[in-house]
């Protein structure tokens, strides 16, 4: 009987230890989620920073490539015109600038086929690509962003977990947006 009434005197700080534990782990397991979702952000931002730093990289070394590449033939085929122009100019046509001018055209053929790189025109389609490459990437790390910043949001702004989120200090975070001056077009001066 004693042993009943120790029972009933301690079921409820009994049940009440319970309760107690019972909040302390949803504490513990809110507080995790909101600390999981923190640091899914920081991971797709810094993603969003990596294709960032990549594209500014990237382009001015791609232009610079093609730059390059455009000069070298457009040296080359201004060579070619101005001893085509000096041939056609000669009252007595020397068979001896004509060959020069052949040789000349023959080198440039055996380089580009033994160098396809050298053609401009590729070389703006690769860049054209590339910039498309990386734009679709960072569009990409930006939904992504943006998909975990809403989930993030979401989470810390319904009931209960709004309460919860309050008390550990956990705010809402914006949106990824593009400034207006970064909307237009990208200029790159070749």
């Amino acid at each position: 009987m004693e042993n009943e009434l120790i029972k009933q005197a301690n079921m409820p700080e009994v049940l009440f230890m319970g309760i107690l534990i019972a909040i302390g782990l949803f504490f513990i397991v809110e507080f995790n989620t909101f600390i999981r979702l923190r640091n899914k952000i920081r991971q797709s931002k810094s993603s969003i920073e990596v294709y960032l730093n990549q594209r500014f990289d990237l382009i001015p070394n791609l232009v610079e490539c093609v730059k390059a590449y455009t000069n070298y033939e457009e040296k080359v085929l201004t060579n070619i015109v101005q001893m085509r122009v000096n041939y056609n100019n000669q009252e007595r046509k020397e068979l001896t600038e004509g060959a020069k001018i052949n040789s000349e055209f023959n080198k440039i053929l055996s380089v580009a086929e033994n160098s396809p790189d050298l053609k401009a025109n590729e070389q703006f389609l690769n860049l054209q690509k590339s910039l498309e490459k990386m734009e679709s990437q960072l569009q990409a790390a930006r939904r992504i962003y943006n998909g975990d910043i809403t989930l993030y949001n979401t989470t810390i702004s319904t009931f209960p977990n709004n309460i919860f989120a309050k008390i550990f200090g956990f705010k809402e975070e914006a949106l990824f947006e593009i400034e207006e001056y970064k909307k237009g077009k990208i200029n790159i001066d070749l």
